[in-house]
């Protein structure tokens, strides 16, 4: 959303903000539609209209797009949220005019935008000149087409580079990613490649140039593919190619990359309000944080395409909007990569509907391929580093591994598993009281312990380790 900000009668400034409405039009609740064969099947299409005109907003052109809409009084909310926060950006500016006068305010912002241009091009220049490429791959979650490679190939040339990006034709299926969406994965991975400090603006790409390659493919994709799920998947595997290409050119920079988005929107009907509700559950995608040469990963701070600003909200004020009882929310044991330093872990969240069925539309990917870790890290357990989904009606549980569609009843639950972030080194160099720290405190069980960490715990209760049986294991490895 866009405000234009007048200032003596001249237009100087725009106020802008972005954010998620939980349903969008469309023929499944939320959005994100797996079964989209193109882009008209997944949402109510605006093009660029006023919402207000000479102050006042427009309620034909509101009340068009809200009547689209499920959960009309939630998304209304939210809708008019989004205009505040313009208003309060534009009245903030208006302050600063008044305050310092449009010359130095903009003087200032020119500032912070060569500042954020120098910080790039002196990292950049520290780098050597030459060409390196990295692959990441984007794992089939549940089209049918297998995985596919995506590749960047980054040229360095004194305090430039140039960023091209190879991905496979697009599909009849949500994971295109059209440019503008492309560009964010692209500057993320230069981003966590960088690490720079602030001020985070524009400035900072004025040295980078993009080529994402031909039209029609699944990071430059043309109308009309379906994209709903780009802003995790294909994003965060463009990222992870784009921070790895980087890597090659100063290894010295890194790091075990962040778990992938796996989430969860619910909808159904709540008999209180005799409304529709649905809602994406931001606490579905939070995963682990990547271990550095430093330190382990954080936990539950991902995915890796929101980079550590996402938050859950209270789990109290879910069950209180929504007619549904959360059993659990928490970290899963073993989630989190092997390594010298261990991965952040991913969360579990599951949860049953009150009194009526609804309906649990699974998005996203990481639950086949674990994060990827770095300099020599490896795990044993995989299954427990990925994501996956839980279904239990009555004594029958399944485990799905690709986007779904299913309807629960009161009794049963679904419950979603993020993956972790991957570790960093190798895991057999973690210090033997850390690994027992991390078994204490549910992060590792005993058989990961021995698995991925070639620690062997001889007493369950007191967690005494068999030292001998330990060095065999590490030295044979």
């Amino acid at each position: 959303m866009y405000k234009p900000v007048f200032y003596k009668g001249k237009l100087v400034y725009w106020t802008v903000c972005k954010g998620h409405l939980t349903d969008i039009g469309g023929p499944v609740p939320a959005g994100y539609n797996p079964n989209a064969k193109e882009i008209y099947a997944e949402c109510l299409r605006i093009p660029p209209v006023k919402i207000w005109d000479r102050g006042k907003p427009r309620t034909d052109v509101i009340n068009m797009i809200l009547t689209n809409m499920r959960a009309r009084r939630d998304q209304e909310g939210d809708f008019n949220a989004l205009i505040g926060a313009c208003q309060v950006g534009e009245r903030n500016l208006l302050a600063m005019l008044d305050k310092y006068g449009q010359k130095m305010v903009d003087a200032c912002i020119n500032e912070l935008l060569d500042m954020a241009d120098r910080h790039m091009r002196e990292l950049i220049a520290k780098v050597p000149d030459g060409v390196y490429e990295g692959i990441a791959i984007l794992e089939d979650a549940g089209h049918g087409f297998g995985d596919f490679e995506i590749k960047a190939k980054v040229t360095i040339r004194r305090d430039t580079c140039h960023i091209a990006i190879s991905s496979p034709p697009q599909i009849p299926y949500f994971i295109n990613s059209y440019e503008g969406n492309s560009h964010s994965g692209v500057y993320l991975g230069l981003m966590m490649f960088a690490a720079l400090p602030p001020p985070y603006n524009e400035g900072l790409y004025r040295c980078v140039s993009v080529d994402f390659g031909p039209k029609g493919t699944i990071c430059n994709a043309q109308e009309p593919a379906p994209h709903m799920n780009c802003t995790t998947t294909p994003m965060e595997t463009l990222t992870d190619a784009v921070r790895l290409a980087f890597e090659k050119a100063m290894p010295s920079k890194v790091a075990a990359s962040w778990g992938h988005a796996n989430g969860l929107n619910i909808a159904g009907w709540d008999t209180r309000t005799n409304e529709e509700f649905v809602t994406m559950v931001l606490a579905t995608i939070i995963s682990g944080g990547g271990a550095t040469p430093q330190q382990d990963g954080w936990h539950a701070v991902g995915p890796e395409c929101c980079f550590g600003a996402l938050t859950s909200g209270d789990v109290e004020l879910l069950e209180y909007s929504y007619p549904i009882i959360i059993h659990k929310y928490s970290l899963m044991t073993d989630s989190g990569g092997a390594g010298k330093y261990r991965g952040g872990s991913g969360t579990a969240w599951e949860v049953e509907p009150l009194d009526k069925e609804m309906l649990c539309i699974g998005f996203g990917e990481g639950r086949r391929i674990p994060a990827m870790g770095a300099a020599g890290a490896r795990s044993q357990d995989i299954d427990s580093k990925v994501g996956r989904v839980q279904l239990k009606r009555g004594e029958k549980t399944e485990l799905k591994r690709t986007n779904i569609m299913e309807h629960i009843k009161p009794g049963e639950t679904v419950t979603n598993m993020n993956p972790g972030g991957g570790g960093y080194g190798n895991p057999h160099e973690r210090p033997v009281e850390k690994v027992v720290w991390d078994v204490r405190n549910g992060l590792v069980s005993i058989e990961g312990a021995r698995k991925d960490y070639g620690v062997v715990i001889a007493d369950p209760e007191t967690l005494e380790v068999d030292t001998a049986a330990t060095a065999r294991l590490r030295s044979a490895a």
